[in-house]
């Protein structure tokens, strides 16, 4: 018989016709795990998952870069609802407080109480940005004139320029 690369079997000649040809014997208690339809269940433990043995510091790190790099409110939010691990280090002050303006874009017909409620928290870590947008949802949306104000205040002692220019329109405004 040939195979693809042309290479043949031995022929059958290169066997000696003096020597019988020997039976290999069967044990019947060895072969019965051939017989048997059931599968044998493997005794080992559970394997743990390689995910935990990353440290808290490591992953944190990486949350902070992707915080900081989406590109769509949906890129952060499906990594905090991958698994439990993912969602408390994700909630990290630290993580939250470098969080991109683009993680928390939300279009104001998709606004919820869990919307805000993130947003509170990145302001409350320390995320300008998300004190500035806050701030400017509490004052002209839901009508809270102090607590965005005050919000826009935080943003703007950091240094923010949206945030001073829109205290100084509230202030030559009246508002």
């Amino acid at each position: 018989m040939r195979t693809r690369t042309g290479l043949c079997y031995p022929p059958l000649d290169t066997f000696s016709s003096d020597q019988p040809l020997r039976k290999r014997t069967r044990h019947v208690a060895a072969d019965h795990h051939l017989l048997s339809r059931k599968r044998n269940k493997s005794s080992s433990p559970p394997t743990s998952d390689l995910f935990d043995s990353l440290p808290d510091d490591l992953v944190i790190s990486i949350l902070c870069k992707l915080s900081s790099a989406a590109a769509r409110p949906s890129d952060f939010t499906n990594v905090l609802l991958t698994c439990k691990r993912l969602n408390s280090l994700g909630l990290n002050p630290i993580v939250l407080s470098r969080a991109s303006q683009k993680t928390f874009a939300i279009r104001a017909r998709n606004w919820t109480e869990s919307a805000h409620r993130f947003l509170k928290q990145c302001s409350d870590a320390g995320n300008v940005e998300a004190c500035y947008t806050l701030g400017m949802i509490r004052f002209y949306c839901l009508q809270n004139r102090g607590s965005g104000a005050s919000l826009m205040a935080k943003a703007a002692i950091c240094s923010h320029a949206p945030a001073l220019y829109s205290l100084a329109v509230i202030q030559f405004n009246g508002s």
